[in-house]
C-alpha cells in the first residue's frame, strides 16, 4: 500500500487550505493509499534550517539531524510514496510554517558536489496547493506565478515531479462586516465560495487519486 503524506501549512485547520489538503488526501485514500497527516501549526516548536551541515556528514548524508517538531514530518516524507502540501499565500509568498519545512526538506538533499547533486534517490510525486485572497488571474501581475514556479522547480529537482493547484479569490472569513473590509463585496465573496469552492474540492480530490494511480507527470 502506498503511503501519502498530507500536510496543512495553514494555521486555520479547517478553512480553505486545510479543506483542500483533506480532499486531496481523501482522493488518495479512496484510491487505496495510507494517509499520514500533519498540521504544521499544531506541532511541537520547530525552526527552519539552522545551517548546522549535519546532513552533509558521511554518517547522516541526506538526513536532517535537527531534532524538533518537524523531525517526524521529515522522516515520514523520507519514506512516503507521495507528498501533498498546502499553504495559504501570505504577503505574496508561502506561510512561515511551509517555508520552515521547505528549507529543511530541500537543504538536507543538497550535496554541494558536482555529482551527485542530490542525496535523494527516491523521487516521489508532489502536489503543492496554494490558496489566496487574490484571484489567479492576478498572479502574473503580482509575480505570484514566478514565485510558485520557483518552488515547483526546486521540488521537481530535489523531491520529485511536482504539480501546482491554485485556488484564488477565496472566502477569508464568514463575517466580512465584522472587520469593515470595504474593499470587498462580501455577498459576492460568499456566493463565489458556494458556487466555486466545491469544484475546487473535487479537483483536489482528483489530483490526490491521480497521485496514487501512478499517472503523474510534471506540468
Amino acid at each position: 500500500m502506498k503511503k501519502i503524506v498530507a500536510i496543512n501549512a495553514s494555521p486555520r485547520l479547517t478553512w480553505n487550505t486545510g479543506t483542500l489538503v483533506c480532499e486531496a488526501a481523501r482522493g488518495a485514500e479512496n484510491a487505496g493509499a495510507e494517509i499520514i497527516r500533519f498540521d504544521l501549526y499544531r506541532l511541537e516548536p520547530y525552526s527552519g534550517c539552522i545551517s548546522c551541515f549535519g546532513c552533509k556528514l558521511p554518517e547522516h548524508q541526506g538526513v536532517c539531524v535537527c531534532k524538533d517538531g518537524l523531525s517526524p514530518v521529515l522522516k515520514a516524507i523520507r519514506h512516503a510514496d507521495g507528498l501533498i502540501i498546502g499553504t495559504p499565500n501570505y504577503l505574496g509568498d508561502v506561510s512561515a510554517a511551509f517555508r520552515a519545512l521547505y528549507e529543511r526538506l530541500i537543504f538536507r538533499s543538497l550535496t554541494y558536489k558536482t555529482e551527485p547533486r542530490c542525496y535523494n534517490t527516491r523521487r516521489i510525486p508532489v502536489l503543492l496547493i496554494m490558496t489566496s485572497n487574490a484571484a489567479q488571474t492576478f498572479y502574473p501581475q503580482l509575480g505570484y506565478d514566478q514565485m510558485l514556479a520557483r518552488y515547483q522547480q526546486t521540488l521537481n529537482a530535489m523531491v520529485g515531479p511536482a504539480k501546482l493547484m491554485i485556488c484564488g479569490d477565496t472566502l477569508q472569513v464568514n463575517d466580512y462586516e465584522r472587520y469593515d473590509w470595504t474593499m470587498f463585496d462580501a455577498q459576492a465573496k460568499r456566493a463565489r465560495h458556494e458556487a466555486v469552492f466545491p469544484e475546487e474540492m473535487k479537483k483536489a480530490c482528483g489530483l490526490g487519486a491521480e497521485m496514487v494511480s501512478g499517472a503523474w507527470d510534471t506540468l
